[in-house]
């Protein structure tokens, strides 16, 4: 595998503790809780020519070493585990545990385009991704649009994570509640391809990432992972997730989803941007941009005039009341019981709600990695139950 050496004195910052026992030992605490490497530990005797290895496997562990004073210490790692990433794959966004970016992509065949950012070369032809969005399409395996993505989120997380771009990956995605059962097997295929390892290049990073395994977890509910203590303190409670296309609802029964309640409604976020542009457009004359409507919506900076900025809070009050109301008609009181929302959309609707909606009790997980960050723990969690059994 990939090494990378390190002197313990760099570890030290990593939770490997060093000190010298009442009996003249050198003792080696060490708490290590790496999710993909093997920890190699050589210990050389500075008057013979022996070395001793350890192997410390994945999980959380705590042990001593006791060796005589003059054993020299270095660590090796060595990235032989595979890695898991949590993808989300939206319509307006992907995202993953630390990075998001919009779902475009713009394809330039085998001609080099003129930027080096989000540039993808795959297969002999160049590929610009994170701008603007995917167009709508129910079915997300028709065409290569949303693999090429996978290359990039998995590109972009490994960067951010400081691994080498030679690695095993374990793919953590999920599908929306409504048609998880039906479209699950075939997204697993879609983004489990035969040829591995795949060989691509990411802003003049060449990778090679072998992807062992995907798995596919229910969107929404997943998140939830993020925050168990939810799950504990309400008997009931309404999971909405806000998505680009779809708002998706779920209500949950003593922590166990109910699935006879799942309802998809088609006012996600794309919906609300349409006709915020429509609107303005309408009054004013204007076009804006996506980009210029969402910095409002979040209330950021944007240099409009106040006019405009009126109109695009006015509709996202209308919004707001467009999905409370559909909510409820779907048949979920929210005056009766709590609710949890996720997605890009809630920051939307977190701050257009008025207290005369007089809502039982809301929940915001503003943070829009939430569901691939569940992702992520919902297959750990798998796999340790696995290595238990």
């Amino acid at each position: 595998g990939m090494e990378e050496d390190q002197q313990l004195g760099i570890l030290v910052k990593q939770n490997i503790v060093v000190d010298r026992g009442t009996n003249g030992a050198l003792n080696a605490l060490v708490d290590y809780n790496p999710q993909c490497e093997i920890i190699l530990i050589n210990i050389w005797d500075q008057k013979k020519p022996m070395k001793r290895g350890f192997f410390a496997f994945p999980g959380s562990f705590h042990f001593v070493f006791k060796f005589p004073i003059l054993y020299l210490f270095t660590i090796r790692r060595i990235f032989t585990m595979s890695i898991i990433i949590g993808i989300d794959h939206g319509y307006y966004a992907i995202k993953t545990a630390h990075c998001s970016f919009p779902a475009g992509l713009t394809s330039y065949g085998e001609h080099e385009p003129y930027t080096r950012q989000g540039l993808l070369e795959f297969g002999g032809c160049f590929f610009v991704c994170g701008t603007g969005r995917q167009p709508i399409q129910r079915d997300k395996t028709v065409n290569d649009n949303y693999y090429l993505l996978t290359l990039a989120a998995i590109a972009k997380e490994i960067r951010q994570r400081g691994l080498p771009p030679e690695c095993s990956v374990r793919i953590a995605a999920g599908l929306p509640l409504t048609s998880f059962g039906r479209d699950k097997p075939k997204f697993r295929e879609y983004l489990l391809r035969s040829n591995q390892p795949v060989n691509f290049k990411f802003e003049g990073v060449e990778y090679s990432i072998t992807i062992e395994e995907v798995a596919i977890f229910p969107q929404g509910y997943a998140a939830l992972m993020t925050e168990t203590g939810l799950l504990q303190d309400e008997p009931s409670m309404l999971l909405m997730d806000l998505g680009g296309w779809t708002v998706d609802l779920m209500r949950i029964d003593n922590a166990i989803p109910a699935a006879d309640t799942v309802h998809s409604l088609e006012l996600g976020m794309i919906r609300c941007v349409d006709d915020i542009r429509e609107q303005v457009r309408r009054e004013t004359g204007l076009s804006l941009t996506d980009a210029q409507i969402e910095n409002m919506l979040a209330g950021q900076p944007c240099t409009v005039r106040d006019t405009v900025r009126d109109i695009v809070n006015r509709q996202g009050r209308k919004y707001t009341e467009h999905l409370l109301s559909a909510t409820m008609e779907a048949g979920f009181d929210l005056h009766a019981i709590p609710a949890v929302l996720l997605g890009g959309g809630a920051s939307v609707v977190s701050r257009h709600l008025s207290p005369k909606d007089a809502l039982c009790k809301t929940i915001f997980l503003l943070d829009d990695k939430v569901n691939a960050v569940g992702f992520e723990r919902a297959l750990a969690a798998v796999s340790r139950r696995k290595s238990e059994a």
